[in-house]
């Protein structure tokens, strides 16, 4: 489990193909706290390291995984968002995150307003996820209040700290993003569905 709250922005120094997965080496600041067998979640993708060297580690994504996240699109120097997982005990700063992406999306708007940011952006409906105004949406894994809900899309408003501290900064119109809606809203969701 996770919070959405962005450690570090991890650096993609390697990318090797093996089958149909993708070994994926980071070089990040967490380092020194990181071992094998644990989870850290990329771009708000929980994958699990299987490799520590010196100032990187290495996670390996599968093909589901390359195809339903846009870390099939990662490309060499690229950040991505890193958290490792909530320990037991430790304060929820931003909302429960399982690190189980849900669909990804699109930015289709980007306005910066007196020092912060408004991003927006569209998903495929069809697939039954919705957001709320003031209810939580995690974006590359970054916890987030959605401002502005529609069916298909939503705002966020960004401050400073996170367009400085998470990859929203490298984002422009046509950026393919992580999406995972809040988990509460889901079960609210699959619950009036089964009851219709």
């Amino acid at each position: 489990m996770f919070t959405g709250i962005i450690e570090d922005l991890g650096i993609i120094t390697n990318l090797r193909e093996e089958n149909t997965n993708l070994h994926i080496t980071v070089k990040s600041s967490i380092i020194s706290e990181l071992k094998i067998d644990q989870s850290v979640a990329h771009n708000g993708v929980c994958l699990t390291v299987v490799d520590v060297n010196n100032d990187e580690y290495t996670v390996t994504a599968i093909k589901e995984t390359l195809n339903k996240t846009n870390l099939g699109t990662l490309q060499l120097n690229d950040k991505v968002n890193l958290e490792r997982a909530m320990k037991l005990g430790d304060r929820l700063d931003g909302h429960i995150v399982q690190g189980h992406v849900d669909q990804t999306g699109i930015c289709t708007n980007i306005k910066e307003e007196n020092g912060s940011w408004f991003f927006t952006f569209q998903y495929d409906a069809s697939l039954n996820n919705l957001t709320i105004e003031k209810g939580s949406i995690t974006v590359n894994g970054t916890s987030l209040t959605v401002v502005n809900s529609k069916k298909d899309s939503f705002s966020v408003a960004i401050i400073p700290y996170t367009y400085q501290h998470t990859n929203f900064n490298t984002f422009k119109i046509g950026t393919i993003v992580n999406l995972e809606f809040d988990v509460l809203g889901k079960y609210v969701t699959k619950l009036v569905a089964m009851n219709s």
